[in-house]
């Protein structure tokens, strides 16, 4: 798997920097710089669902869930067209789940003018309210990005701007955490 993303990222930087050498900045198709550091913050909410057969199922066949309100903060590097990236958040839970914190890696493609499509894996630390209890575990997941100019807005901000992320994770596929909010990168 690191050999192919590997690969990936060398095809992706090869036509970059032919473009750099002939003299011209190589840019995303966002206008953006297409290597450098874009740090962003975000507000996302969402619910997170637990399997009954989950560890945080409970004896008598309940299981735990909740709404969920999240910060998140994280930095992308661009590779061209590809990017990979680091990403933290702490989230208030409601309902069952008392807090959440975690922190995931991301690699995906930029797609159209200012979008992004990833798919991310991490660490996932739980704070479940009453007999839940605290547990951690990994958590995978995919997304999309979708800036201003992919949905009719452009000139609404700057190019890398305000965006829309929907995603969709689970913890260690024993639940499903569908989360939408915006994304603010600089």
């Amino acid at each position: 798997m690191k050999k192919l993303l590997l690969a990936a990222a060398l095809v992706a930087v090869m036509p970059a920097t032919a473009q750099a050498q002939d003299g011209t900045e190589a840019t995303a198709p966002d206008g953006t710089p297409a290597f450098g550091i874009e740090p962003y913050v975000g507000v996302l909410g969402g619910y997170h669902e637990f399997d009954r057969n989950s560890e945080f199922g409970s004896p008598r066949g309940g299981k735990m869930n909740g709404g969920l309100v999240s910060g998140v903060a994280g930095v992308n590097i661009p590779l061209g067209p590809v990017f990979v990236g680091a990403e933290g958040n702490a989230t208030k839970g409601f309902g069952d789940i008392d807090w959440e914190y975690g922190v995931r890696g991301r690699v995906g493609g930029r797609a159209g003018d200012s979008g992004m499509v990833y798919a991310s894996a991490g660490y996932q630390w739980v704070n479940g309210k009453r007999a839940y209890g605290d547990k951690k575990d990994w958590i995978y997941g995919v997304g999309v990005e979708v800036g201003p100019s992919d949905i009719g807005l452009g000139g609404l901000t700057t190019n890398s701007g305000v965006r829309l992320r929907l995603q969709a994770e689970t913890y260690d596929f024993d639940s499903i955490r569908p989360m939408a909010g915006i994304i603010v990168h600089f």
